[in-house]
């Protein structure tokens, strides 16, 4: 069975999709832009403010499925420029202190909106052995 994530925290979906989708203990988020959810505007600035709004647009996500950074298995991110990686990397790291989740971060021709970046999140809820 599965579950239809959606919060007024996060940008609503602009498409034949979903926040999120949570399934069997696994939570599924689409790929997050910086959009503010509030405005609906791109936040303004570069790659660091930018990457600080998908963060924290996959945070009101993860609340909002009773998830959390620590919960987190797989981002994949995509930047409009490979040179921003340093820069993204530095803010990215803000919310992965521990157990860091496997990541895959790629250079894009184009993103929604000319957006610098693009994340997605894979987050599972386990029990320890």
């Amino acid at each position: 069975m599965k579950r239809i994530i959606s919060t007024p925290n996060a940008p609503a979906a602009v498409g034949p999709y979903s926040q999120a989708v949570e399934t069997n203990g696994t939570l599924y988020i689409s790929g997050q832009i910086p959009l503010v959810p509030e405005t609906a505007k791109i936040i303004e600035g570069g790659i660091s403010e930018q990457t600080e709004q998908v963060m924290k647009n996959i945070a009101a996500i993860l609340d909002a499925a009773g998830y959390s950074f620590s919960n987190v298995v797989k981002s994949t991110c995509l930047l409009s420029d490979i040179a921003n990686f340093k820069a993204m990397n530095e803010v990215y790291a803000k919310y992965y202190t521990e157990e860091m989740p496997a990541r895959a971060a790629f250079a894009v021709k184009d993103l929604p909106l000319s957006v610098l970046i693009e994340i997605e999140t894979i987050a599972v809820k386990s029990v320890r052995l």
